[in-house]
């Protein structure tokens, strides 16, 4: 563990973190932030304690891009025990019924996790951080009380059954942010007939980041001069957007609130609302997330978020 003298300053970007099993995000937060002096600090997308994988911890300034990290897309791979059902759609849940996965075929295996590419919406399973009027679900299902039953919409591009060793099943998915691999568990077990949990799960990646690039927590709480090495700038945590520069003038206009011309900037010509992009210094400083919208049947490039140091 780091001494008080040798803990880095505050850093402003992105690390990739292979989350370990066992810790809620919050905590792996707590372990950076108290072992680490990093004050400020985030994460973008939840991994329940079971899980380990990619969560992508901000810091300093990093934090203001937490909205924008989030909207990748997620792969997962794990492992799902038939003949089991919880509270908690997982195998660390309270044991609710058992049932017979003994005449489940493979056949019937491979077809129903190839169905979840079909899903549109999905229910949020009782245990989740979602909340009901500022109260996670979880907190009102320890509390012995229903949360409202809510649905959301999903994506699954890919669905893979990449083993079978009854009663586990082996997957891996591709889908949009916020899916719960948890609930595509249950899910298939009421459609084998059978009851079904989630029993392990890796993130491997939330794109653009993989594992191949994750750095695990205890690596770097014994090794806390390793940290600035691990840490992404914030145009590095952005590789996806389109950067574009500015001169001293253009940018003191954008701290004052001033949104520009699109022809002011060149190197990207929008043609549509809704385009975005990272505006840096010539000497490649972070001033703004900016975005296209319409002012007076003009395109502006308006401002989502100054990331200058306070």
């Amino acid at each position: 563990m780091s001494t008080q003298s040798s803990r880095p300053k505050q850093q402003h970007g992105v690390v990739v973190l292979d989350k370990p099993k066992g810790y809620t995000s919050t905590a792996c937060l707590e372990k950076v932030k108290k072992g680490l002096g990093q004050k400020k600090i985030g994460h973008a997308g939840t991994l329940d304690p079971l899980a380990t994988g990619v969560l992508l911890v901000a810091l300093g300034r990093g934090t203001k891009l937490t909205p924008y990290l989030v909207e990748g897309d997620k792969v997962y791979s794990g492992w799902i025990q038939l003949g089991l059902t919880t509270d908690t759609y997982d195998v660390q849940g309270i044991a609710q019924s058992e049932g017979d996965w003994n005449s489940v075929s493979r056949e019937r295996i491979y077809s129903e996790v190839h169905a979840w590419r079909d899903l549109t919406a999905q229910t949020v399973p009782p245990f989740s951080a979602a909340k009901h009027k500022g109260t996670p679900h979880y907190r009102l299902a320890r509390s012995g009380k229903n949360p409202p039953r809510k649905t959301k919409p999903v994506r699954i591009d890919r669905a893979q059954v990449l083993d079978i060793q009854l009663p586990f099943v082996q997957f891996r998915v591709t889908c949009s942010k916020g899916t719960y691999i948890r609930s595509l568990a249950h899910s298939l077990g009421t459609r084998l007939g059978c009851g079904a949990v989630l029993s392990d799960l890796i993130r491997e990646e939330s794109r653009p980041f993989g594992l191949d690039q994750a750095v695990g927590l205890e690596e770097l709480l014994q090794h806390p001069e390793s940290l600035q090495r691990h840490v992404l700038s914030l145009p590095e945590s952005l590789p996806h957007w389109p950067k574009l520069y500015v001169g001293s003038e253009q940018a003191a206009r954008i701290k004052n609130g001033n949104w520009l011309a699109l022809e002011e900037i060149k190197g990207f010509a929008p043609q549509q609302e809704g385009e975005r992009a990272l505006l840096l210094t010539t000497r490649e400083e972070p001033v703004a997330l900016v975005e296209t919208r319409f002012w007076r049947e003009q395109l502006y490039w308006a401002i989502l978020r100054g990331l200058w140091p306070s």
